[in-house]
């Protein structure tokens, strides 16, 4: 089936494959549709069907709200039986340098990092090339949506994928994994998507603000531009939000990326709920340890310093916005040189 799309920027047409959601048929072709969590929470993908017909794969996806229209569909949920044209606000420029595509893997090595987060791996059928920063569409047997997780490791050709999430109540996905998810689950696959990428040759400082699990997507940022050495020249200002020490996790991993340039790259822990214990600044003498909201602290410890800065976010949507905020209305950077997915 053929999709026909104009925007204020331009227009495109694809094919869709029967089934095939119109969002994800579009970046299979490279036409870069508007999207943001492509899981149907959101609503940055909604569109306007000017003729054919669709219906969607997920009636009751919490992004329906935002659908002011008859006409109004979520192309992340949406799929064609015939031919259509679609209305969208404006058409981006695509940036990544994998294609998205559908896959399958399975669910390995399913472990506790906290007593709120997991990690696993999944075993991929095929290799996946992805961008540092990108994030893939996990789907489970029996649980209706798909969910967003960031790559926590970086490497082309992939063969495993990393990926650490934190419990949700009431979350489906979550909530099966903590009961837990068996591995071994075959679990279908979209990916790799999402905007808040690094590449080599960016020629700007990093800075990354995380909270919680939002640190997956930056450990892939650090890890390939630790790998491309990207820290030999410029500066890395790494901060990392977690609520108390019993919340802490990765802090070995991100020790071992600043001990690679311990010049140039340098790690804050921000303590939202708790006065830093001795033990934690004794164990990382090479750390910042800060008491506050980790959006606060690095606007603190990042002020005057914001020239030459691409900066990273990731987290609490309550975390995100406000960090959005601060990098908008304080440090004054251009929104090209803000990079954060919206997951919720």
């Amino acid at each position: 089936m053929k999709i026909v799309v104009t925007g204020k920027t331009g227009a495109a047409d694809f094919e869709c494959d029967p089934g095939e959601k119109i969002l994800h048929a579009a970046l299979r072709h490279g036409v870069e549709l508007p999207y943001e969590c492509a899981t149907g929470t959101c609503g940055t993908c909604k569109a306007k069907l000017v003729s054919g017909r669709t219906d969607s794969q997920w009636p009751d996806a919490p992004g329906k709200k935002y659908l002011k229209t008859e006409a109004d569909i979520l192309t992340c949920q949406s799929v064609a039986h015939e031919d259509s044209a679609l209305e969208v606000f404006a058409l981006k420029a695509r940036e990544a340098t994998a294609t998205p595509r559908a896959c399958a893997g399975v669910l390995r090595d399913v472990r506790p990092l906290t007593h709120d987060v997991v990690a696993f791996e999944v075993d991929l059928d095929t290799p996946m090339d992805f961008d540092a920063g990108q994030f893939a569409l996990l789907t489970v047997p029996g649980i209706a949506g798909a969910r967003a997780y960031s790559m926590v490791n970086f490497e082309r050709g992939a063969r495993r994928l990393s990926f650490v999430v934190k419990k949700k109540p009431g979350g489906g996905v979550s909530e099966w994994l903590f009961g837990g998810g068996v591995e071994g689950t075959r679990l279908e696959i979209f990916g790799p998507v999402g905007h808040a990428i690094w590449q080599p040759g960016t020629a700007k400082h990093v800075l990354c603000i995380a909270g919680g699990s939002g640190i997956a997507g930056m450990m892939s940022v650090l890890a390939h531009a630790c790998q491309a050495q990207h820290f030999a020249q410029w500066d890395g200002h790494v901060f990392f939000g977690v609520r108390g020490a019993r919340d802490a996790f990765f802090f070995d991993e991100l020790d071992e990326f600043r001990a690679c340039f311990p010049a140039r790259l340098s790690i804050t822990i921000a303590l939202s709920d708790e006065d830093v214990p001795d033990s934690l600044v004794a164990k990382y003498p090479g750390f910042a340890f800060a008491r506050g909201f980790v959006h606060a602290v690095a606007g603190e410890r990042m002020k005057d310093r914001f020239a030459g800065v691409r900066a990273y976010v990731a987290g609490p949507p309550p975390m995100v916005d406000a960090s959005l905020r601060l990098l908008l209305r304080e440090a004054r950077l251009p929104p090209a040189d803000i990079r954060y997915d919206k997951f919720s």
